[in-house]
């Protein structure tokens, strides 16, 4: 099959085999394919290393970092970024991807045309780099506006940038920390950026991480920051147009809790169920992360008593798995309930972040970037589907659409959530 088949095909396999089957791809030997929960729950909490082959041609790109290391490395570099990653850092962030949502629903005020569909992707994945940008070392200005100029009209052009950036900013920071009561000052900043959050356990714990290995965990955390979550808000953005009584929904609780012209916070935040139950539903039918690979460092024997042996390669599909009708009835249907409060699932059945100890350390990070795109753009407008383009689901790095994601766009005429930050 071809590649922008791949996801169809393995629909077929999930109707066809329970919870596995075996896969021979242009003559390589054979793995396996699995999309049941119990199979992913072993795997998951094993500590096998990913698959080479699958991750490897990231390297040149975002260098070795949490999502290209195993063993032991891995393990010490994620027990020093999990303090990055604390509520206390993030509560910033959220005012910060406000304002890039902000400058994006600015944009497409320009760009609303009821008869003229809009690619949402590319311009939410720029909001989502310049996000990210911002949250990784307070990059000033918004790579949004300047990629308005000719040198910067491509999301590629502008993560190109970026990562030139990475390595300037990493050394000017460090030199300034060295500074005399600097690091004092960054101690007490109430904003402190990934970087800092880095730099700081480098110089109090005297940690093993290398320029090297800053520089990778840097632009790693811009990949999985970037590329994911325009993935997944473009989708949720479509899920939520094909299915306007959602939409309505969601826009009528958003309306509720911020009112006219509120700011969004981290409090508001934990405030949307019915709204965080329709991004979920949309993570499911459309995980931006559609598999994972793991190469079998020893056997394995799951629950039904089938094994495997070492070096096998299981590809845990994530899609598979969301869609196989044996875990989630009528699998293609758009049905928030599925999420209500107090709904029971298997603990491996929905796995937008992946799980395990090598789940997404990103996770909380992303879903309330998720969270402020959604609300933010439905105070602005109505969202309705393209019927002559339906989004073809398709895996690259992320799931995207072979054909686009195009939305129309419609105005609502009363502006909320004008003064969006903290």
């Amino acid at each position: 099959f071809q590649k922008d088949q791949e996801l169809q095909q393995i629909q077929k396999w999930v109707e066809k085999f329970p919870g596995a089957c075996p896969r021979w791809l242009w003559g390589s030997k054979v793995s396996l394919l699995i999309y049941e929960p119990d199979y992913m729950k072993v795997i998951l909490g094993r500590s096998d290393p990913k698959a080479r082959g699958s991750y490897r041609f990231l390297a040149p790109w975002i260098g070795y970092g949490l999502l290209l290391l195993n063993g032991q490395t891995w393990f010490q570099h994620r027990r020093m970024l999990t303090p990055a990653f604390h509520y206390d850092i993030l509560k910033p962030y959220v005012g910060i991807t406000a304002d890039s949502v902000r400058v994006m629903l600015d944009k497409w005020e320009g760009l609303a045309n009821q008869d003229s569909p809009l690619e949402v992707f590319q311009h939410v994945s720029l909001m989502t780099l310049d996000t990210i940008m911002k949250c990784a070392f307070s990059h000033q200005g918004s790579l949004q506006l300047d990629s308005l100029t000719p040198a910067g009209r491509s999301t590629q052009r502008a993560c190109q940038l970026a990562h030139q950036h990475t390595d300037r900013v990493i050394q000017l920071r460090k030199a300034h920390l060295k500074e005399d009561g600097e690091l004092e000052k960054v101690r007490r900043k109430r904003h402190m950026d990934f970087l800092d959050s880095l730099l700081l356990a480098k110089m109090e714990n005297g940690s093993s991480l290398s320029d090297k290995d800053l520089r990778a965990e840097v632009d790693t955390f811009m990949f999985e920051g970037h590329d994911t979550t325009a993935s997944g808000i473009s989708w949720i953005l479509y899920a939520l147009a094909a299915h306007p009584e959602h939409q309505q929904r969601c826009r009528e609780e958003v309306q509720s809790l911020l009112g006219d012209g509120a700011s969004i916070t981290w409090d508001h935040l934990d405030q949307m169920p019915y709204t965080t139950m329709c991004i979920k539903e949309a993570l499911r039918l459309y995980p931006p992360v559609p598999g994972i690979a793991r190469e079998l460092s020893k056997p394995v024997t799951f629950p039904d008593g089938r094994s495997l042996p070492n070096g096998i390669i299981v590809y845990l599909s994530i899609y598979g798995l969301h869609h196989n009708p044996k875990v989630w009835p009528n699998p293609e249907v758009f049905d928030p309930s599925r999420f209500a409060p107090g709904s029971a699932r298997h603990s491996h059945a929905f796995l937008p972040f992946s799980g395990g100890s090598r789940n997404c350390i990103g996770k909380q990070f992303a879903m309330n970037e998720l969270k402020v795109a959604v609300a933010l753009t439905l105070l602005r407008f109505e969202l309705l589907p393209d019927p002559t383009r339906v989004p073809i689901p398709t895996t690259r790095l992320v799931l995207s659409s072979s054909n686009g994601i195009y939305l129309h766009l419609r105005k609502l005429p009363n502006t909320y959530g004008v003064q969006d930050g903290l």
